[in-house]
């Protein structure tokens, strides 16, 4: 049994902590926050399967060039003389090559697969109760050019065993009866999975709670001691902890701490944003409105409609431009919606931890014989966090990990 430190309390620090208590450690987990907010609570709480392209893809430079100056496109980049931000983007540059996007796609369909897996495996557990269904991803178009380019990821997701559909407006309304969608058709993608993310979250704290695993809510990291490769002593401005094994699954923040042991773990955070509908709209199936790459699931008690891509540093600043952008595409696709005004107002935003080339960092850094990296997930944090939390507990256990650790290496090269 070892003594083990998980800095950062969302999705990917919560599910790290449930497998390193599985396997017999003794876990404390350290937050800045309490517990109830940050990216992991306003996410689309998707499990996707799906999603075998990285964010780094060819077209995305020339789209990103030409969304830079539009505070209000699906993702927009805020240019600033950083020097951090600056190399970040070289990076994401160098990674957006046909042959990297190629050598990532089985590399992601593998994990997404075996962590929708891992979180049917918890549920049928029935150690604590969430909302998990099952019902696969419907890929809204509206314009033929769309409609092909989805069609196009849909046939390589094919490729690679998984079960695509593409379906006319006609086919649609068997799926989704009572809504009435302005779109041409949609691609379906049946491997896909939802859940009500504040659900989870809550649930699987408490669950820890009873089990022992100790919490620290509101304290906030700000030294962390080393001599030679090992990590002594970990400093938050509350107290000193020592630990057999760290591990720095803190998001966005990551790459904050991760300086602070000389380590250059590249991370730009990308704000997203969420609007909550909690009234009857008639929708059942999860779907991403693709022109405007606004992603909508049916929650608990409410329906949510999460998107954008705001590369533009740490901070929670509302854009109300980039929440009534959500709310038109919303209104466009679903023809009988209407998003209010009160409801805009209360949209919430979490920042998604990006990886220039669209891999997270999971793994031991060759620096620190006791550190293990868990962050830059993107938009696929909720996804992969049972994989990401199970491969931490191997690593920690000494195992042979589940899957091959190299395309997730936290000392890769970019270039």
């Amino acid at each position: 049994m070892k003594n083990c430190i998980v800095i950062g309390g969302g999705i990917i620090g919560l599910c790290t902590a449930y497998y390193l208590h599985k396997e017999g450690h003794e876990v404390t987990v350290i937050d800045k926050s309490d517990f109830t907010s940050g990216a992991s609570y306003v996410n689309a709480g998707y499990i996707t399967p799906s999603h075998i392209m990285p964010l780094a893809t060819p077209g995305m430079i020339n789209k990103g060039i030409r969304w830079m100056f539009n505070a209000s496109s699906p993702f927009y980049v805020k240019p600033r003389l950083d020097k951090d931000f600056l190399k970040w983007s070289w990076a994401f540059k160098k990674s957006a090559t046909a042959k990297k996007v190629e050598a990532a796609i089985p590399v992601l369909k593998t994990i997404n697969l075996w962590s929708r897996d891992l979180f049917e495996t918890i549920k049928s557990s029935n150690e604590f109760e969430f909302h998990y269904e099952r019902k696969g991803l419907l890929m809204y178009y509206q314009t033929d050019a769309v409609g092909e380019e989805e069609w196009k990821v849909g046939q390589r997701a094919i490729k690679e065993g998984i079960k695509v559909e593409h379906l006319s407006k006609e086919a649609l309304t068997s799926i989704e009866p009572n809504v009435d969608l302005n779109v041409k058709g949609a691609v379906y993608f049946h491997s896909d999975a939802h859940m009500t993310p504040r659900s989870f979250m809550e649930q699987i704290l408490t669950y820890l709670k009873s089990q022992g695993v100790t919490i620290k809510s509101n304290e906030e990291v700000k030294d962390l001691k080393v001599s030679d490769a090992s990590i002594l002593e970990l400093c938050t401005d509350k107290a000193n902890y020592t630990a057999d094994e760290f591990v720095i699954a803190a998001g966005s923040w990551s790459s904050i701490l991760t300086k602070k042991l000389n380590l250059n773990i590249p991370i730009q955070a990308g704000k997203g944003y969420c609007i909550n509908v909690e009234r009857q709209t008639n929708i059942t199936m999860p779907s991403i409105l693709c022109e405007a790459k606004v992603a909508v699931t049916p929650m608990q008690g409410y329906t949510r409609f999460a998107g954008t891509m705001e590369i533009g540093g740490i901070n929670h600043n509302i854009n109300p431009k980039r929440v009534n952008a959500i709310a038109k595409a919303a209104e466009s696709y679903y023809t009988n919606l209407e998003i209010t005004t009160p409801e805009k107002q209360a949209a919430k935003c979490g920042l998604r931890p990006c990886s220039p080339d669209g891999l997270p960092y999971i793994g031991r850094s060759s620096k620190y014989d006791n550190l293990t990296l868990a962050a830059g997930h993107a938009m696929m944090g909720w996804s992969l966090a049972p994989a990401t939390g199970k491969l931490v507990s191997e690593i920690v256990s000494n195992k042979k990990t589940s899957v091959d650790l190299d395309p997730f290496h936290p000392d890769r090269k970019f270039i």
